[in-house]
């Protein structure tokens, strides 16, 4: 299963679906949702968030689980460094390892001072490197201390993460480059919306990988995808999320949809997703679809 996520993405056509885990204790209604619209035969596999913005969810390993019994495809779990120390993301490597659950994307985390539950405190015994090391120990037998495993674990693949813009590009290159050299099979970007910025971004891919041998240059860069149907969530993201940048004629088209009508200015933001998606996949067919869970709205952009 999980080397055939990893052959498609490093020779072929690749599609992810991101699902984030609700506040309830069930996966019953997101899987309900996937089944409605079929997604689960159109995508290669899914991926669970982990708490994002520090709100409390369904565990996304227990998640990632659900999703690979239900549809037996690969699921790709986050993993965050806010929330355990280097025992604990160890601990829940080897567990998750038992349950098959092995395509892991290491993630630093949003600060925990964004939480919805008062007075937590992030953990950030270090950043996603750590944990990319760590797998990197697991998949020679080892633990992160160097003490070998009596039973191997099965073989883990790593992805990372990496925003999408920089003012200079040099240091998104740098740290992609760190990644690459720590085993990161697959990097997934922060969403892009603007094809010469996906053009640069690959670019950018390219020369992080100058000076790394062997496996490691098989590593494969993954365009993140957010459609956007809607003037105020293109407002938000441009003024307020850091690595990612909306460029002005999606925010000019929005406004001037949004002046006629709701209905109008969902279509136009989705034709500029779906032309996006498609410009996309002319590229560099290696794309991770987020959609807040609005399966109906992934339907439309795959369709």
């Amino acid at each position: 299963m999980f080397e055939t996520l990893i052959q498609k993405l490093q020779e072929d056509r690749f599609l992810t679906l991101e699902t984030t885990p609700q506040h309830e204790p069930s996966m019953h209604n997101i899987i309900e949702r996937i089944k409605k619209f079929k997604l689960q035969d159109r995508v290669d596999g899914f991926s669970c968030t982990d708490n994002p913005l520090a709100k409390l969810k369904y565990n996304a390993l227990f998640a990632s689980l659900k999703l690979q019994m239900e549809f037996k495809k690969p699921v790709i779990a986050t993993m965050s460094m806010r929330d355990r120390n280097k025992i604990a993301l160890q601990s829940d490597l080897m567990g998750a390892n038992d349950f098959d659950v092995r395509a892991i994307l290491a993630l630093t985390g949003d600060p925990a001072k964004m939480s919805d539950q008062p007075h937590s405190k992030g953990v950030f015994e270090s950043n996603s490197l750590m944990l990319l090391k760590i797998i990197k120990s697991f998949n020679y037998g080892m633990d992160y201390s160097g003490h070998p495993f009596k039973i191997e674990p099965k073989q883990i693949f790593p992805f990372a993460v990496v925003n999408s813009y920089a003012k200079n590009f040099s240091s998104l290159e740098r740290k992609m480059h760190q990644k690459i050299q720590n085993g990161a099979l697959g990097i997934i970007s922060q969403p892009v919306f603007d094809i010469e910025n996906a053009k640069k971004l690959l670019e950018s891919f390219n020369i992080a990988k100058d000076g790394v041998e062997g496996d490691k240059k098989k590593a494969q860069l993954i365009f993140g995808l957010f459609p956007v149907t809607k003037l105020r969530t293109a407002l938000f993201l441009s003024a307020q999320v850091p690595g990612i940048h909306v460029p002005q004629f999606w925010i000019d088209a929005l406004e001037s949809a949004h002046s006629i009508s709701e209905e109008e200015e969902y279509k136009v933001g989705m034709k500029l997703s779906s032309d996006l998606f498609k410009e996309i996949n002319k590229l560099h067919p290696k794309i991770h679809l987020m959609t807040a869970n609005r399966f109906d709205v992934a339907n439309e952009i795959i369709s």
